[in-house]
Parts: structure tokens; sequence; C-alpha cells
């Protein structure tokens, strides 16, 4: 029997250019965890629902994500992503600039937390912001996001159940314990309007007020 996911995919067809990023993500052996197809199309929707102008990625990988959130941007937007490792972000570069947006993006490398502490300083504001990075930082990085948005930002973030592992009581490594501060300070913060949506690894999404 199918599952939801399996059907709500054979509803589309798939896209060419995401699954040639997801077949050099894998031929480079890098990690592949870019976001379910499903959620990639709805964050081109949500970009351009919300008509944001200026985006932050933290996690690049191999330029998924980066695509799908480009491809919401009016003709002025831009992405500006953070990724820990400089051989990932120039994969990423290359299959944004294949894509058509290789003028829209910038790449930040290193360590998120210091990029988005430089952020700050500099006074940069973001109208919508995309996480899927290192796990155990997700509860900072929602904070860094709150206090770097334009009101009405809308913040994503993806994988919030682990695999499964959030919601296993046996498992309480340090990744899970800092996913489930994530999904209760999206749900409990008052500065934001939440939902956390179950299909796929699930979705946090959160609009800050």
């Amino acid at each position: 029997m199918q599952n939801q996911e399996e059907y709500s995919e054979q509803l589309y067809t798939e896209d060419e250019l995401l699954l040639q990023v997801k077949a050099a993500i894998a031929a480079g052996g890098m990690p592949e965890v870019s976001i379910a197809p499903g959620y990639g199309r709805l964050l081109t929707m949500l970009v351009t629902l919300s008509r944001s102008a200026n985006l932050l990625e933290i996690g690049a990988l191999g330029g998924y994500s980066g695509i799908c959130l480009c491809r919401g941007l009016a003709q002025e937007g831009r992405l500006t992503s953070l990724e820990l490792k400089a051989d990932y972000a120039e994969l990423a570069q290359s299959h944004l600039e294949q894509a058509g947006f290789g003028d829209r993006v910038e790449y930040r490398i290193g360590p998120a937390l210091d990029s988005l502490k430089l952020l700050e300083a500099q006074g940069h504001r973001y109208d919508f912001f995309f996480i899927d990075a290192d796990k155990e930082n997700y509860p900072n990085y929602l904070e860094y996001a709150i206090r770097l948005a334009t009101p009405g930002a809308i913040i994503a973030g993806d994988n919030i159940f682990l695999r499964g592992r959030t919601l296993n009581t046996e498992k309480n490594g340090p990744a899970v314990q800092a996913m489930r501060r994530f999904n209760e300070m999206i749900a409990g913060d008052p500065r934001l309007t939440s939902t956390l949506l179950p299909a796929y690894d699930g979705l946090a999404l959160a609009m800050v007020k």
C-alpha cells in the first residue's frame, strides 16, 4: 500500500534539474539529505506568496533547496546561503548557475553561527529563512532568525522529526534534544505564529509577528 508521500509525488513530473542535483550530491559522496520534493515545491510557493525579496538559507549542501527558494523570488530578490564546507558551497553555486540564479545568490563559508553574528552586526534583515543544517544548533539558528527577521518574515525548519528519533522517548542524544527544544520554541514563542507539518521528515513553519 502506498504511503501519502509516495502518492503525492506520483502526481508530479520529476524535476530534471533537481534530479541532476541529487545525482551530483550522491556522486560526490555528500549526505543525501536534500529537502523532500514536496517541501521543495512548498518553499517555492511560500517565497512567491510572501513576496520575499531577501532570503537566508542555513545549510546549502548541493543547492537543491537554494534552487527551490530562488524559483519563488521576484526579479530583484536575492539569496544568502550559509555553508560550513567550501566544496559543498562550490557545488551548490554551480547548480544555482545552471538554474539561472548564479547572480542572485551569495555564499558565506564557515560555521553558520559566526556568519549569523556578522550578518546581525552588519544590520542585515531577511524576509524568509530556511534552516537545514546541523541539528544541534537549530535552537540557536531559530533565535538568530527571529532577530534578523523583518516583520512578517517566514521561518522554515526541515527534518524536525529526525526520522522518528524526535518522537522516540528512548532516544536522547544531543541532536534529538536540540530538535525537541527547537520544536517547543517554534510552538511556544510569543513572537511567532507557527505550525508543524508532519509529512516526509517534518517541516516547521513560523511567521514572525
